[in-house]
């Protein structure tokens, strides 16, 4: 008996100690080159186009500035003359900024 206790207290005590904190499962994404991330037509004004020039994608459910940050990603990586990225938006707004990424990502791929 006083053996197996002695055996499950090694183990726990083994068990509770740390070896530092563990790698990343997944490396860090490498920034993309300048010419990627930018249109190289002429940027068109900040703010949202008019409902009638801009391009439809099917977002129902997503918060408008996803949306939003969506179809000017997928647009930049179209390289079409709506592609923009409005960078103190993309800085300040964590739902622009994912749904940018998202939209520049997937439409690159398809491309």
């Amino acid at each position: 008996m006083f053996r197996i206790l002695a055996m499950l207290s090694i183990v726990l005590i083994v068990g509770c100690t740390t070896t530092g904190p563990l790698p990343s499962p997944t490396k860090p994404a490498k920034p993309l080159p300048e010419s990627q991330t930018t249109p190289t037509q002429p940027q068109r004004p900040a703010g949202p186009l008019p409902p009638s020039t801009r391009p439809t994608y099917n977002l129902s459910g997503y918060p408008p500035a996803t949306r939003e940050g969506y179809i000017d990603g997928c647009e930049t990586a179209k390289k079409t003359r709506y592609g923009y990225k409005d960078e103190q938006r993309y800085l300040s707004d964590s739902q622009y900024r994912m749904g940018w990424d998202d939209g520049f990502a997937i439409c690159q791929m398809r491309r």
